[in-house]
């Protein structure tokens, strides 16, 4: 018996001084009604018109005003405790949105009143960037100054690294590539274009993306993409024999016409590689944990509408999702977090040429275009520390 009560204390004692997870994600309407309501939520303080709004919402409503991000987290959250449990890990999942129900205040109340102090969190952005990053610890450190305020404990929060070249990650992604061109008809196979696609993002926020020394010239933000792009591109070389032209591209572009954004746009280069003779083009959404709104609506709607009008065979990866490798991973982040905390040395998992990225952002990093500066948990200058 003592050594059940042993292995036991040995399975909780790696996810040590963390007391539970907050998967952190951005949320979205379910249902018609709930459609402005978010986006005046995504949008607060912009002063964005409410039927520029309804303008906007186009999309939501051609899905019967749901987006698939929460559902996608539901079952993101159950592969987190199945996997936690399979592996005797005993730390409890909990989940909240910024933007939408559960929202991250009501969900860190809940964690504080269940008696949880010390929080390890997954955000559903894998990459360094305002929006991707610093803005969801801006939004920990608003919900943490709620908490206080009521007079509740204020839990520490500590944001796990950036994961995007961890091989759960990327893994899961490269073989959704092999599928998908296996899934091209056998006569433009072979010669099949991989355009690797992100969130396009103002060309300012690139380049001051990520710690102070990496910006500039598109910044942490692009330079981990390509990483994670030619990582994939040459895992599906070595599987397949085939080397093949890829290209960084972006899409879900918004925001003033004047203003400069990460290009090409994806359908802009669908309309080049067509003209420069390529039989067929897979779309790789890297930039992306799971197949929401930005997904289904330009990749799969969008893009592969302008595909169609040029003839130009095209096929979409899945994105990671809730894949058992990235559940395992995600466990693997939390234990080795956990024991960089308790001042071990622990394995930091990472493929491609940047390895991993850091636990604590530094301070600069991935600051806001506009305004002042807002307190930020989870980095080196929170105010919760």
């Amino acid at each position: 018996m003592s050594e059940l009560h042993d292995e036991a204390r040995g399975a909780a004692s790696v996810a040590a001084p963390y007391d539970a997870l907050l998967l952190l994600s951005f949320g979205g309407p379910e249902g018609p009604d709930d459609v402005v309501p978010f986006l005046e939520n995504v949008t607060r303080g912009r002063g964005i018109p409410r039927e520029r709004l309804k303008e906007v919402g186009q999309h939501y409503f051609l899905f019967g005003g749901v987006s698939p991000i929460n559902e996608q987290n539901r079952a993101l959250l159950d592969a987190l405790r199945k996997d936690f449990a399979q592996n005797s890990l005993d730390l409890p999942v909990y989940w909240g949105n910024r933007n939408w129900a559960p929202y991250l205040t009501d969900t860190l109340r809940e964690m504080a009143a269940d008696g949880h102090r010390r929080i390890a969190v997954l955000a559903t952005s894998a990459y360094a960037s305002y929006s991707g990053c610093r803005q969801y610890r801006e939004n920990l450190a608003e919900a943490l100054a709620t908490l206080e305020a009521e007079g509740l404990a204020v839990p520490r929060v500590d944001k796990l690294r950036h994961y995007f070249n961890h091989p759960g990650f990327v893994r899961p992604m490269t073989d959704g590539v092999l599928a998908a061109l296996a899934g091209l008809p056998e006569d433009v196979r072979a010669g099949a274009h991989l355009a690797f696609t992100t969130h396009s993002i103002p060309e300012a926020a690139a380049d001051t993306s990520g710690p102070v020394e990496e910006h500039g010239d598109g910044g942490a933000y692009v330079r981990e993409h390509l990483d994670v792009a030619r990582t994939i591109a040459d895992a599906v070389r070595a599987e397949t024999g085939v080397e093949r032209p890829w290209r960084l591209v972006y899409q879900s572009r918004s925001g003033a016409p004047h203003t400069p954004w990460l290009e090409p746009d994806i359908c802009d280069h669908l309309e080049a590689v067509h003209g420069e003779g390529a039989p067929a083009v897979v779309m790789v959404p890297i930039g992306f944990v799971s197949d929401h709104m930005e997904v289904l609506y330009d990749l799969d709607t969008e893009a592969t509408a302008k595909a169609a009008e040029l003839g130009l065979p095209v096929a979409r990866s899945a994105t990671v999702g809730a894949d058992p490798r990235f559940a395992a991973a995600v466990r693997a982040l939390v234990v080795e977090r956990a024991a960089t905390e308790r001042g071990a040395g622990p394995q930091r998992c990472a493929l491609g040429a940047l390895g991993p990225s850091h636990d604590l952002c530094p301070v600069g990093c991935c600051p806001a275009a506009r305004g002042a500066a807002k307190p930020a948990a989870a980095g080196a200058d929170s105010p919760y520390a």
